[in-house]
């Protein structure tokens, strides 16, 4: 009877650990895991998962778009989006196609911007080829007194090469109608080596003046103290002439004029009264223009 009694006792004992075994493995079947995270949604400075962008403020889809070289139709289906117009800080977007990741090369990268390139167009300077030459009032170093010296620097460098095809072979005889009167006036002053190196012929401000041979201007312009506004022709290899005190010039340098053709009007510029100074030069010294010019 006691070994009996002993029996049912450790029996009762081991069903009653069986049944509490059994009712802990039930309660344990009934537990489930979390599936979603209550906390905050992640900071914008927090690090990305490959693929995944994470919204700043800021952000807009077409820029998100933009930096990592994907479309807004991509990115509107890899994230299901609804309206692409809202997107929220801390919202994570895939930026790479489903299943790129860590073991996938489809990484996408951010692309930097460049700056857009400033490009710089040289201005185009006011006149140019073909552009008329203005006549020279001046010269950049200022007007110089009259002196051989001054002279021959004026004329430096402004012969013509070659002479003008239609300047004729000027020769010295008197009268013989390779010279014309460059006005209409009468001579007023003559001839002097030492005080007058041409001759002056009166008239009145605005009376045209002529060129007395054909030629090339070799100079136009109010450089020599004393001579007011000049015209200088060249003819040839050995003459000059010369037309001093204008007051307005209708030639530039380098125009090539026939004989008889108007090159200025009569003036009074650094002259005591209205008149023409004309000289005729040989070899760069002066002559008598008597000597050349027509009887009248």
């Amino acid at each position: 009877m006691k070994h009996f009694n002993r029996f049912m006792k450790r029996k009762q004992t081991t069903t009653a650990l069986l049944v509490a075994v059994l009712m802990l493995s039930g309660c344990a079947s009934r537990i489930t895991a979390p599936v979603r995270d209550g906390g905050p949604a992640p900071s914008a400075t927090a690090p990305q998962a490959a693929g995944v962008h994470v919204v700043r403020p800021g952000d807009t889809l077409i820029g998100i778009a933009r930096q990592y070289g994907q479309t807004i139709p991509n990115l509107v289906t890899w994230n299901g989006l609804t309206d692409p117009n809202q997107i929220h800080v801390g919202q994570s977007l895939r930026v790479a196609p489903p299943g790129a990741g860590e073991g996938s090369s489809e990484v996408a990268t951010a692309i930097p911007v460049a700056p857009s390139a400033v490009v710089v167009a040289p201005v185009t300077p006011v006149g140019g080829e073909g552009a008329a030459v203005p006549i020279k009032q001046a010269p950049v170093g200022g007007r110089q007194p009259y002196s051989d010296d001054a002279w021959a620097k004026l004329n430096a460098g402004a012969v013509p090469q070659p002479s003008p095809p239609a300047a004729p072979a000027v020769g010295p005889a008197q009268g013989n109608g390779d010279w014309l009167w460059p006005a209409k006036g009468k001579p007023i002053a003559g001839f002097n080596e030492s005080t007058n190196k041409g001759v002056d012929i009166s008239g009145n401000p605005g009376d045209p003046v002529y060129a007395s041979a054909a030629g090339k201007v070799v100079y136009a312009g109010s450089g020599l103290r004393g001579y007011g506004k000049l015209v200088v022709i060249k003819h040839n290899q050995e003459y000059n002439s010369v037309y001093a005190h204008n007051q307005k010039l209708l030639v530039k340098e380098d125009d090539v004029v026939a004989k008889g053709q108007q090159i200025a009007e009569l003036g009074n510029t650094e002259a005591d009264r209205p008149k023409l100074h004309f000289e005729i030069r040989k070899q760069g010294k002066a002559v008598d223009p008597m000597k050349y010019l027509p009887a009248r």
